[in-house]
């Protein structure tokens, strides 16, 4: 969504929006006076850090540099090169003080009158007499400085902010992806859940009869060790728990702005899950299920990394 066609409205709404903590954005301006170029660009961090890189003369203006950004940036490790050159500085202009070559050449009227002798006075010669040429440089119009600087680093964190945006979306449907196969496994998992009991059940009688023989299994003894059993393996909590918190995970990433922290948060108590069903288990296939899990967990987490 290119930010020069939109409102202001659409421009605050996308910065709700998630957004990666890796992003570029640049900004070039070249006239016949001046030249100016705006680069952004950041990697993740857990905090914000922001530095700013420009040219010796113009660091009164950092500290203002730095407010704009974080009107767009909340977290990143940041790095902001600014590189301005204006080429009418140095450059002198020629001031005529026209009062002061009156003067002089009616002075001179006069001196001629007075002594009776011809004004043989030149154009050229009045032009050396001492300041009726001057030549003075141009000041530097810090207002005006400040006013480019300003417009160049809003526009290159709008290219920096969209590029973000885009990465955000990249990372958002990629753990959309990952919760939907962390999804397939809780399924499996509870799906596999009375067949462990029914498997259990039927090694438990088998060891029974093998040591009693053709004697009649006791079914109370039986049920007591198969609840005992179940309630060792149950895992209905764990996979409840853990569907909310994909839940959560989901509608957390909707909201969008300043997440990663939280996103972080909610990935670590879904490992704590993960665990627990993995302590758990009893069973070869949902243990290598619940390893999967944790395995999706984790690349969930390293994604979140890159959130803002």
């Amino acid at each position: 969504m290119p930010f020069g066609s939109v409102t202001n409205k659409q421009i605050e709404r996308v910065y709700t929006m998630l957004k990666s903590m890796t992003g570029f954005g640049r900004y070039e301006t070249i006239s016949e006076k001046r030249k100016l170029v705006v680069e952004i660009k950041s990697v993740n961090h857990r905090y914000s850090d922001i530095s700013v890189r420009l040219p010796k003369k113009l660091s009164f203006l950092e500290s203002g540099i730095r407010a704009q950004l974080k009107e767009y940036i909340s977290r990143g490790k940041v790095d902001v090169s600014i590189l301005y050159e204006d080429y009418m500085e140095g450059k002198a202009c020629v001031n005529y003080n026209e009062k002061l070559a009156l003067d002089y050449w009616d002075n001179l009227n006069k001196l001629s009158r007075s002594l009776m002798l011809e004004n043989d006075v030149t154009i050229s010669d009045l032009a050396r007499y001492p300041d009726v040429f001057t030549l003075e440089e141009q000041q530097v119009d810090e207002d005006k400085i400040s006013e480019l600087l300003k417009e160049g680093v809003e526009e290159a964190a709008k290219r920096f902010v969209e590029s973000r945006l885009a990465e955000g979306e990249h990372l958002k449907q990629d753990i959309y992806t990952k919760t939907e196969l962390l999804l397939e496994l809780i399924g499996f998992i509870e799906e596999r859940y009375p067949k462990m009991l029914r498997d259990y059940r039927d090694k438990l009688t088998n060891k029974i009869q093998e040591v009693l023989g053709d004697k009649q299994v006791d079914e109370a003894v039986l049920a007591t060790e198969l609840i005992i059993y179940a309630d060792k393996v149950c895992v209905d909590e764990e996979t409840v728990r853990l569907r909310s918190h994909i839940q959560n995970l989901r509608s957390t990433m909707e909201h969008g702005e300043n997440i990663g922290r939280k996103l972080d948060f909610i990935t670590q108590e879904m490992n704590r899950e993960a665990n627990t069903i993995l302590s758990k288990a009893n069973d070869i296939e949902v243990s290598n299920k619940a390893i999967d899990l944790k395995t999706e967990i984790e690349k969930i987490r390293e994604q979140i990394q890159n959130i803002e």
